[in-house]
């Protein structure tokens, strides 16, 4: 492992009047759950600021993302503590998110555009989250990084050295305090347990052409099948390839005239759209696993 550049930058600050909390859950249908929780929050002097919630009515359950603010420091702990009862007589699976922006690393190989384009967005605050590192297989992206002043880990994968790189590329994120790992076009498969240790906060980027268009030259594929669409899918990473929980998708229509360096450039647009919208919602506790689903309230 090579730390390119060891610069640290602090935690996105917060408001001096208002902290922000979240509360997400999700329980078997009945009456009386919206009022509970609001009675819960009201009675705390706490301002409800956005709620949303979905009915699944084939698997009768709740969904619900309730957001609230105050003038003092929500201590997302004591709130559960003291939620418990509630949750317990609704049957509710639930979380009080802290305030506090996530710490996102980011992972990468050779290509820039996503990483391009999360540095922009967190630079001019619409991503909802922290950028704390980079981590690379290769050194082409380390200058991008340093630039943006983010710390750039090194660590070369190889087929002899894949665990050892893993355990390291843990010790990075528990060192960073990462909250969020993103494979911002990073060209590595995961090990299945180190998808399994990363479940529900690591978010990886494809092009929707999987698993139509697998291998080498995708965009040279669709070319040759002639697609209309072309796509981009952010999902939560799983040892199941490329199959993890959707987050979301973008599409954008082309036609017979692009030659297939024109289509990739389009698919590198669709997969920043997609992937900076996952991060976020993701970021602001907007994204809730139901099996191998999400209900995401944008």
């Amino acid at each position: 492992m090579t730390v390119i550049s060891a610069f640290t930058l602090p935690h996105s600050a917060q408001s001096a009047s208002t902290f922000k909390g979240v509360l997400t859950l999700s329980c078997p249908q009945r009456s009386g759950i919206v009022h509970a929780v609001s009675q819960f929050l009201v009675e705390r002097g706490f301002d409800i600021t956005e709620h949303q919630q979905f009915d699944d009515a084939a698997e009768r359950t709740l969904y619900l993302r309730t957001a609230f603010s105050a003038g003092e420091t929500i201590d997302a702990g004591s709130l559960a503590s003291e939620f418990a009862g509630t949750a317990e007589h609704f049957g509710m699976d639930f979380t009080f998110h802290p305030s506090a922006p996530p710490r996102v690393l980011v992972m990468v190989s050779k290509l820039d555009h996503c990483l391009h384009d999360l540095i922009y967005r967190w630079k001019s605050g619409n991503l909802a989250a922290e950028l704390v590192a980079v981590v690379s297989n290769h050194v082409d992206l380390g200058p991008m990084a340093e630039a943006a002043g983010l710390p750039f880990i090194h660590i070369p994968v190889t087929a002899a050295t894949k665990a050892e790189a893993e355990a390291e590329l843990l010790t990075v994120i528990e060192g960073y305090d990462a909250d969020l790992v993103v494979l911002a076009r990073y060209m590595q498969v995961l090990s299945d347990g180190l998808c399994r240790k990363l479940a529900g906060r690591a978010i990886n980027i494809h092009h929707s052409f999987l698993p139509g268009f697998k291998g080498a030259k995708p965009y040279h594929q669709a070319h040759a099948r002639g697609v209309k669409h072309i796509g981009a899918t952010a999902h939560y990473v799983t040892a199941d390839l490329d199959e993890g929980p959707i987050i979301e998708q973008e599409v954008i229509r082309v036609d017979h005239r692009l030659a297939p360096q024109e289509l990739a450039t389009v698919g590198r647009d669709a997969e920043t759209l997609a992937l900076s919208r996952a991060v976020r919602w993701h970021a602001e506790n907007r994204v809730l696993l139901s099996g191998h689903r999400t209900i995401v309230f944008p």
